[in-house]
């Protein structure tokens, strides 16, 4: 099975603008073998995604089609930037269900793919309902943080996988992933990839922590 490692840059210095490029620049020369998805802010879509070879992916985008709607970001417009997908219910972007719902379904019709994160096994069910192609399964208060989930909470990996397996969407782990062996303990469990952020985009040597965690993907 491929592995896949999707880098949230978040609104993080290192992952804006100029420095967004550079860190696309150095994830997009060490991708073989194991998929990289680069999740960017909308404003930097454009120039990340005609500079890289690997998949573009806007953070987050609302359920609104053309018309007014002032200040939210049309899932059209970023697939025109170069996305070919986006990331959604991040928890610190969290959406109610039935946005949600009306979301995914939006972008199914425009033809972006959809990441979708989950704080439990239990609302990680309820999401699979709506057909994602893959789910995130993220403690919130895991994320960030020094410990990772598949060593903190490896029951959570597991029910997650049980949960959704009958849908046949591919998990991917979230939440404290730092080195290799969180990763190797996160396929162990079943996790198809993993979703990554302050451990790369903070890194103070990103190209050395992709190449770390590629380890424990490939």
């Amino acid at each position: 099975m491929r592995g896949m490692m999707v880098i949230n840059f978040k609104t993080y210095e290192e992952g804006t603008g100029r420095n967004a490029l550079e860190l696309a620049k150095i994830a997009d020369s060490l991708a073989g073998g194991v998929e990289i998805i680069l999740a960017v802010q909308p404003a930097d879509i454009k120039t990340v995604a005609e500079s890289v070879s690997i998949p573009v992916f806007s953070q987050h985008v609302d359920p609104v089609g053309y018309g007014k709607h002032t200040g939210w970001i049309l899932p059209e417009s970023v697939k025109q930037a170069g996305a070919s997908g986006t990331l959604l219910n991040h928890s610190e972007k969290q959406m109610d269900f039935e946005t949600l719902k009306k979301t995914v379904k939006r972008c199914k019709d425009v033809g972006l793919e959809r990441i979708v994160c989950a704080d439990s096994p239990e609302n990680a069910g309820k999401i699979a309902e709506l057909r994602p192609d893959y789910i995130a399964i993220e403690p919130p208060e895991l994320i960030g943080g020094d410990v990772s989930v598949s060593k903190a909470r490896p029951k959570v990996i597991t029910e997650c996988i049980e949960r959704v397996k009958p849908f046949g969407i591919p998990v991917l782990c979230g939440a404290g992933i730092k080195n290799r062996e969180d990763v190797r303990k996160a396929k162990e469990l079943g996790a198809k990839g993993i979703l990554v952020s302050s451990g790369v985009v903070k890194s103070k040597n990103p190209k050395e922590s992709i190449n770390d965690l590629l380890e424990g993907l490939r």
